[in-house]
């Protein structure tokens, strides 16, 4: 039996403004979201809103909304259904713009297509906001009433729904306002905080600030390679890993004790994209002259406000001096290593400890981040690939190591993938999957053949590497979660891996998991990916939000410094180095305010202060002769599965 929730609709007078051919409904439905409740949200008959909808819905393709909320802050879309409550979650692009949101209903009826990585699977770009698939899937039948619900909402935001409709074909996603969503800086237009510009004076007057400031450096102790001048062992002239007392640490090319204390994707040139901006025309005050245009490869256009702001700053070397900055900016903040998916610009001028991703290893976005390695060339493949890029690494001393690959969405669906191997097209590996399940098909033979398979991949790749680079450490598969490896795959990890990476989107790094971990492979662990973020700034929070741009700061320092006072952590990758592009980046969509700082090339003040204080302190958190810091932020919650509550 369904279970209906209804509030008091609240109906308005359909404005002028809001006036759109062929709008079915004379209301507006409202939902006024409580900060004060964990979850709040109301549900509507959707009889109210459209009575020409049907409940049967196996006919579409598309729900249309047309919807006007006041945050970034992610919300929940479900409807009732004879199945159950079906939802998931939306981001919007244009908050406090009027806007048409197609959702494809693929996604509330079936598991989602195999991709690379989590994020590859879960998250699907739209044109005026992007979608995170949700966990429950089903027919779509006797559809009668739309939920909207938002946990832990900030600043009581509002939401209004005035049509929703159905589409066989794709009707495409609409702005439907008059005033230009995104101004002349890259700035969101229709959201106003007080650190925004208005001038270009303004902002080169706090550019020249932080110039001034970027002088002021504390003292880290750290060697020229980043360790700590406080320890010094046997130095080998690359990074390598030490248990001392019972607790792990990278040594520097020195000999130095090393915590790597690094930030993922930093690149002087990246964020500030905006996509498509032909089909977005209406959607900009004014566009980065031609000069910041780019060409993809579906023939669309994109546009940089973030190079644009840079040449702006620096003139037409704009990236040289970039990246000369974002050193700088890194020996004021603290940060010793350039962490993964970073531009060569910054980390070619071998001033910081840095990673890298292995090339062309044969990982398969067919094989959910899998490989065929039955393929008679899989072998030889993998070693075209690596002779042609690792020895000219291999005497490099800032390289901390390689990683492997991101988040494998295979983990968990293992009988799963096999499905998809069975029905997909011909090819090596279904042959060995169909004669390996004539001895017998079962949930733990598919395990076996997919944990086989994952072996025999990560041996290769062990093998392989040392052969042409024997000088750097394996810093393994950044893994979604941790929990998720049993004994049979932790063993697996513990003979291919030098490290053991994983990423972890929380609150802070789970003790317990982390101790699990060590004891079942006895290998430093580095958590590859991490953030914070908000709403203020016209984005959406990140995955795990706080309450604002301060509380950003403290939820850095809480994590960071509670993951390394771990005897088995030695680094840590925060995400990312700079705000995601504010209508999306290119893959997925994501539009997270998890940055350093701002498409106007400011940072953010609390958050790397923050950065900063826990750099003077990781040594000795981690050496166990401090406490880690204590302080827990604000209105800080995850992106996981939203408790089955409404307004509680």
């Amino acid at each position: 039996m369904k279970r209906y929730i209804f509030s008091a609709l609240a109906a308005v007078a359909l404005t002028a403004a809001a006036g759109l051919a062929g709008c079915a409904s004379q209301k507006e439905f409202r939902v006024d979201f409580d900060s004060s409740h964990e979850v709040s949200g109301k549900k509507f008959a959707l009889r109210d809103i459209n009575p020409d909808l049907p409940t049967d819905w196996d006919g579409y393709e598309y729900v249309v909304l047309e919807y006007r909320i006041s945050t970034a802050q992610r919300f929940h879309v479900g409807f009732d259904t004879d199945a159950g409550y079906n939802e998931l979650r939306v981001m919007s692009y244009v908050p406090n713009g009027w806007n048409r949101l197609a959702i494809p209903l693929k996604f509330y009826r079936r598991l989602p297509d195999a991709r690379v990585d989590l994020a590859a699977t879960f998250n699907q770009p739209r044109y005026t906001g992007w979608i995170n698939l949700g966990g429950k899937r089903g027919e779509l039948k006797g559809v009668d009433s739309i939920g909207i619900r938002m946990r832990v909402p900030i600043g009581n935001p509002t939401f209004e729904l005035r049509n929703v409709t159905l589409s066989v074909e794709d009707p495409g996603d609409q702005y439907l306002g008059d005033v230009p969503v995104i101004d002349q800086f890259g700035q969101h237009n229709l959201v106003e905080y007080p650190e925004k510009v208005s001038t270009l004076e303004q902002l080169e007057a706090e550019w020249r600030a932080e110039e001034a400031d970027l002088a002021n450096i504390p003292d880290y102790g750290y060697s020229p390679y980043g360790g700590y001048l406080a320890h010094r062992v046997k130095g080998t002239g690359f990074y390598r890993t030490e248990k001392i007392d019972g607790r792990w640490w990278f040594v520097d090319p020195e000999g130095y004790l090393f915590l790597s204390h690094g930030v993922d994707c930093v690149d002087p040139g990246r964020g500030g994209n905006i996509k498509e901006i032909d089909a977005r025309a209406a959607m900009f005050d004014v566009l980065p002259p031609a000069e910041f245009h780019s060409e993809g490869r579906n023939g669309t256009r994109s546009a940089s406000f973030r190079a644009w702001n840079l040449q702006r700053r620096f003139g037409d070397d704009y990236r040289a001096k970039a990246a000369e900055l974002t050193v700088k900016r890194m020996d004021r903040w603290g940060i010793n290593t350039i962490a993964n998916w970073s531009s060569a610009d910054v980390y070619n001028l071998k001033r910081k400890a840095h990673t890298l991703g292995l090339r062309n290893v044969g990982i398969d976005g067919s094989l959910m981040g899998l490989a065929d390695v039955y393929a008679p060339d899989f072998a030889s493949k993998m070693d075209e690939s690596m002779a042609e890029y690792l020895p000219a690494q291999k005497d490099n001393p800032w390289i901390l190591g390689y990683f492997v690959g991101n988040e494998p969405s295979w983990l968990g669906q293992e009988a799963r993938l096999c499905d998809i191997i069975l029905e997909g097209a011909d090819r090596p590996i279904k042959a060995e999957l169909q004669k390996f399940l004539k001895a017998g098909d079962t949930p733990e033979r598919r395990k076996d053949f997919i944990y086989k398979t994952f072996d025999t991949f990560l041996q290769t790749v062990r093998s392989t590497m040392k052969k042409h680079d024997p000088n750097h450490l394996n810093l393994g598969i950044r893994f979604g979660n941790l929990n998720e490896l049993d004994e049979q795959l932790m063993e697996i990890c513990r003979n291919a891996f030098d490290i053991l990476s994983f990423n972890c989107y929380a609150l802070e790094p789970d003790q317990q998991m982390m101790d699990r971990a060590l004891r079942l492979t006895d290998r430093p662990m580095i958590i590859g990916e991490y953030h914070f973020g908000t709403i203020d700034r016209g984005m959406a929070q990140s995955l795990w939000q706080v309450e604002n741009e301060q509380q950003r700061g403290v939820a850095y320092r809480y994590y960071t410094e509670q993951g390394f006072a771990h005897p088995g952590l030695i680094g840590t990758g925060y995400f990312q180095w700079i705000d995601q592009d504010i209508m999306g980046r290119s893959n997925d969509g994501e539009n997270y305010n998890c940055g350093l700082f701002d498409v106007t090339d400011r940072p953010y003040k609390h958050q790397v202060e923050a950065m900063a204080a826990t750099a003077l302190r990781l040594y000795e958190v981690h050496a166990g002769t401090a406490e880690p810091f204590s302080e827990q932020p604000l209105k800080a919650r995850g992106h996981g599965s939203i408790p089955d509550l409404w307004n509680e």
